[in-house]
């Protein structure tokens, strides 16, 4: 386990297991006390399920949320707490998120949903579990039982969504749309109806989300002194290209998104509150 302190919380992360490194993209379990916090939430290509201990959050668009289900977005989103928050994130693999949930994930695109809604009557149980669990590596170990449980009773997802959306993540979002309907020997139509029923976004929306998720990581770690640099290496045409897709995902530009940067890795701070976002 990887623990990061920094001032009023603390973040746990935690190493998957073998069997589930290609389902799980993130676990970690997350302390805070302190003052009222706002975030800017920006798109990836993962589920994030909140397993909440603690007093709910706000988001925006969905108003007062405990433990949840986030579908992929197209947009950014904020999110608004009081000071206090315990609980768990678990980021899933999008087709691995659709085995667990037994439901196409258009389901839940562009949405917030109570996780009771989407795991059934045994979350109140596994929440209950959790709480009591003796610290973060028990309750890892809790969630991850649950997840091996639901997906050896999944059936598989289609092999050509699967394969689309391998190549997506593999070419960094820079395979050319029709380029990768011919390698499956489909249609751009049928390539697009496929992804869109089974995952709720485009395949050329996901391939402008990997490149713009691609960028947000490397300034996290680099900061925006080499911007320019930074954007052709992810895939785009030049930085005005990115300035047009940091907009529209994250609802400002790269700097500014740098300048909000929170210590120890705490995500961004967002500068409009809630109420105004949703």
């Amino acid at each position: 386990m990887d623990v990061v302190r920094h001032g009023s919380w603390e973040l746990v992360r935690a190493t998957p297991s073998p069997a589930l490194r290609e389902a799980v993209v993130g676990l970690c379990a997350y302390t805070e006390r302190g003052a009222p916090v706002r975030r800017l939430e920006t798109p990836g290509v993962r589920i994030v399920v909140i397993l909440s201990l603690g007093p709910g959050i706000h988001v925006s668009g969905a108003g007062r949320c405990t433990s949840f289900v986030a579908g992929l977005h197209d947009a950014h989103t904020i999110t608004e707490h009081d000071g206090v928050q315990d609980g768990l994130q678990l980021d899933l693999a999008p087709l691995a998120a659709r085995r667990v949930f037994g439901r196409p994930l258009a389901d839940l695109a562009n949405r917030v949903v109570e996780l009771e809604d989407v795991l059934g009557p045994r979350t109140g149980e596994l929440l209950e579990r959790l709480y009591e669990a003796a610290g973060p590596a028990a309750r890892f170990a809790l969630v991850e039982a649950e997840l091996r449980r639901r997906l050896a009773d999944a059936p598989p997802t289609p092999a050509g969504v699967r394969a689309a959306l391998g190549r997506v993540v593999a070419t960094g979002g820079r395979e050319p749309v029709g380029a990768l309907a011919a390698e499956l020997g489909w249609s751009r139509r049928h390539l697009g109806a496929r992804v869109r029923e089974e995952l709720g976004l485009s395949p050329k929306t996901l391939a402008r989300i990997v490149r713009f998720h691609a960028v947000t990581r490397r300034l996290e770690h680099e900061g925006g002194a080499r911007l320019a640099e930074i954007a052709l290496d992810c895939g785009f045409y030049d930085q005005a290209h990115l300035n047009r897709d940091f907009r529209a995902f994250a609802g400002t530009t790269p700097g500014d998104y740098v300048a909000r940067l929170l210590p120890g890795g705490g995500g961004v701070a967002a500068s409009d509150p809630v109420a105004a976002a949703a």
